[in-house]
């Protein structure tokens, strides 16, 4: 008897496993924060009661990681603003999947800003509404309104997204 297609077999499955927990564990790629739009499948954090004042959350500098909730997983790192009543993000215009996802209904999910987990949902702003959330979210993220930075789009025509809690 043959042993060789069954060691085929368990190698191939060995290498599917490691590679799907290499991509559990690893995307999005942490020392890459900002600039990776590869999404990860982990949140990690603190499951935590939602602030009284979002804008606090702004000391705590750097992104935050969202995930939205449903099938695939899907993690990614936004740069945001915290306001009284809630969270601002921002996207390139260019049909991304998480904001495809948002605006199917799937709107419900999970921001991260430091230690501490948040479970939120998404409302997509729309028109002339997401001037005043863009001009907050470029003075803390400096990108200036009118100049394409990192991509073909200026700010002024991104895509807005408020998290409030759930």
């Amino acid at each position: 008897m043959n042993n060789k297609p069954n060691i085929g077999i368990i190698a191939a499955t060995v290498v599917l496993l490691v590679g799907a927990l290499s991509y559990v564990y690893t995307a999005p790629y942490p020392g890459n924060e900002g600039l990776s739009r590869t999404p990860g499948v982990r949140i990690g954090g603190t499951d935590s009661a939602p602030p009284r004042d979002f804008s606090s959350l702004n000391d705590v500098g750097g992104n935050l990681i969202m995930k939205l909730s449903g099938f695939p997983p899907f993690v990614v790192y936004l740069s945001f603003v915290g306001t009284p009543e809630g969270v601002i993000t921002a996207t390139r215009p260019d049909g991304g999947y998480w904001a495809r996802r948002v605006r199917e209904g799937r709107n419900e999910g999970w921001l991260r800003i430091g230690d501490e987990t948040y479970a939120m949902q998404a409302t997509e702003i729309l028109d002339d509404a997401r001037i005043p959330m863009l001009e907050l979210w470029s003075g803390r993220t400096r990108m200036p309104m009118d100049i394409a930075v990192g991509g073909p789009d200026p700010l002024r025509d991104w895509e807005v997204f408020f998290w409030t809690p759930r």
